[in-house]
């Protein structure tokens, strides 16, 4: 398994957002999402992305540990990411559906 700093995540991890960033057919890039992970990581991603929304409406942060199944330490990093001046988090949620 790689490593978080291996040169080869960062080259991937890019390659992988400009194919994304070039499709413009949800259910294409649903389905490639289910066949490159598991549905363990799958229902990960999206609690996570549940629990940026969930913050971003001002969701007390036990209320959504509980709802979620999340853990307090996974919550206030998603607050802190949330709340940086440049954050991604923030950018996404600005994405008209």
């Amino acid at each position: 398994m790689m490593k978080t700093d291996d040169p080869l995540v960062t080259e991937n991890l890019s390659e992988l957002a400009r194919r994304l960033a070039k499709i413009g057919d949800q259910r294409f890039i649903e389905d490639f999402f289910r066949c490159l992970l598991t549905p363990a990581e799958i229902a990960d991603i999206a609690a996570r992305w549940a629990l940026v929304k969930a913050l971003d409406r001002k969701t007390p942060q036990r209320e959504i540990a509980e709802k979620l199944g999340l853990s307090l330490c996974k919550i206030t990093r998603g607050s802190r990411e949330l709340k940086k001046p440049d954050s991604a988090f923030k950018r996404m949620l600005e994405i008209p559906d």
